[in-house]
């Protein structure tokens, strides 16, 4: 018996489920134990074609004749009916994606909340009057892109759908989604909530498949005014190409190596269970996970001690298990940390602690152990590239201006996180470190639905989360009108 109760071969199109032009399916596969988990839509340019056609056809339509208020009402039905489902959504999530059960809950969790945000904010998303010569009354009016493209990773698909589809959806937008091939269960399951809720037949599309091809049709699809894209930066680079010929913008969150930086008088206690869970959430497949933690000197060895005895203790597993540490997303994705962590014996690096594979796991599964690497040159690969695997390196240095030039010394911020009692340092350090967020003995900040979030650098631009998100996806328009 299949552990899925809906069809997850079809792609959507102007409100109808249906097979991809040319029948054509790709395999997904369970992480946990390798085994064959399902078969989703192999979508083609065809099938993108469709859903931008239907998408536009929804916003000359019902969808936008509805107002600001409606909207909001119907995203709030969503959240609701997310809610209702949660747990439902949380299994698909750690099937898919190998994610522990309690992550997937939260992403759940979160999914509802950014709907429930957005819903919200939709009637509440205003312009301005300008003042300007005699005989002239002047304003400014947020009005839709018209159809956004929102190509979607593997890694938290639900929150981002909720952080990108749902601010799209508040302001008008009608949306297509292509979803990783990786992992397609929960943006198909959303699809079906919002169709459940009442959405207006083609406000939004889902055309699964692989990037090369319906991703960068979609991309390049001259029928798209925005774009909103979560991945690597070699894709992102392409997506912005694309997106260049037709002039249309285009919101980048890509990579990250982000430093959590521990002064002397922090209170360690708070911070040590977030130097950890930081970096090994999601197996450490996080754009935003704390791959780095500096520390400064006079405590360097008791943080490194502390947070190897947090890794030895890691419980890894299988999803379902609801683990600490559950596999990574596929084998190509194993093989790339393995490297990296092969990487770190030949180096001749200070492992200060590993977590240990138990015995009985899957032999298909995804899994690596957890490692902990201390003294790590700011100059050395495992300090400077984004591994996208539960692998730390912990960093010495001395005084402010240290941890400054180490912490941006990559070429990505996307986020920080500062350790310190001294609110002064802690004011200095957020105005001068390169990135987009900064969190003061905290981070992430559960998720922090309400806050703005991208990246500089290689990190990409634009944001999305908060009402910034709601800016990103409307276009200003000025009104000047002479009256006298």
């Amino acid at each position: 018996m299949s552990p899925i109760d809906f069809d997850t071969s079809q792609v959507l199109v102007g409100g109808v489920w249906r097979r991809a032009a040319g029948g054509r399916t790709l395999p997904l596969v369970n992480p946990s134990d390798g085994s064959a988990l399902a078969q989703i839509a192999r979508a083609s340019a065809a099938d993108v074609d469709a859903a931008v056609a239907a998408a536009q056809a929804a916003l000359d339509g019902p969808w936008g004749a509805l107002g600001a208020t409606e909207r909001g009402r119907l995203l709030l039905q969503m959240s609701t009916l997310v809610l209702a489902q949660a747990d439902e959504l949380a299994r698909l999530e750690a099937l898919d994606v190998g994610k522990p059960l309690k992550q997937g809950r939260a992403d759940a969790v979160a999914l509802a909340r950014y709907l429930e945000f957005y819903g919200g904010a939709a009637d509440k998303v205003m312009g301005q009057t300008i003042p300007f010569a005699n005989g002239y009354t002047a304003f400014s009016l947020r009005e839709p892109h018209g159809v956004t493209a929102h190509i979607v990773p593997w890694n938290y698909p639900m929150q981002i759908i909720g952080r990108s589809v749902g601010a799209a959806l508040a302001m008008g937008n009608a949306c297509v989604l292509k979803p990783a091939e990786e992992a397609c269960l929960t943006a198909l399951a959303f699809a079906r909530i919002a169709q459940q809720a009442g959405l207006p037949a083609g406000a939004l599309g889902v055309v699964p498949g692989l990037g090369e091809e319906a991703g960068a049709a979609l991309a390049a699809h001259p029928g798209v005014r925005h774009i909103s894209f979560t991945g690597s930066v070699a894709v992102g680079a392409l997506i912005q190409a694309a997106a260049a010929k037709n002039a249309v913008p285009v919101t980048l969150e890509l990579g990250g190596k982000s430093p959590q930086i521990v002064f002397a008088d922090a209170d360690l206690d708070a911070a040590l269970p977030f130097l950890v869970n930081a970096g090994i959430q999601n197996a450490g497949q996080t754009c935003s996970a704390a791959s780095r933690v500096l520390v400064e000197r006079p405590v360097f060895d008791a943080v490194v001690a502390r947070m190897a005895e947090r890794y030895r203790a890691l419980r890894i597993g299988p999803a379902l298990s609801d683990p600490d540490v559950g596999p990574l997303i596929s084998a190509r994705q194993l093989e790339l940390v393995q490297g990296y962590m092969a990487l770190v014996r030949e180096s001749g690096l200070h492992i200060a602690g590993e977590a240990a594979l138990p015995a009985g796991l899957p032999a298909l599964g995804c899994y690596v152990a957890p490692m902990l690497v201390a003294d790590v040159n700011p100059a050395h690969r495992l300090a400077q590239e984004e591994i996208f695997g539960p692998v730390q390196a912990v960093i010495p240095f001395e005084g402010e201006a240290q941890a400054l030039t180490i912490a941006n010394g990559t070429p990505y911020g996307l986020v920080a996180g500062v350790w310190t009692r001294d609110g002064g340092r802690a004011l200095r350090m957020a105005r001068k470190l390169q990135c987009g967020q900064v969190f003061v003995n905290n981070y992430g900040a559960g998720g922090g639905i309400e806050l703005p979030f991208g990246g500089v650098k290689h990190s990409g631009h634009g944001r999305e989360k908060g009402f910034e998100a709601l800016y990103g996806f409307s276009v200003l328009k000025t009104v000047a009108i002479k009256h006298d």
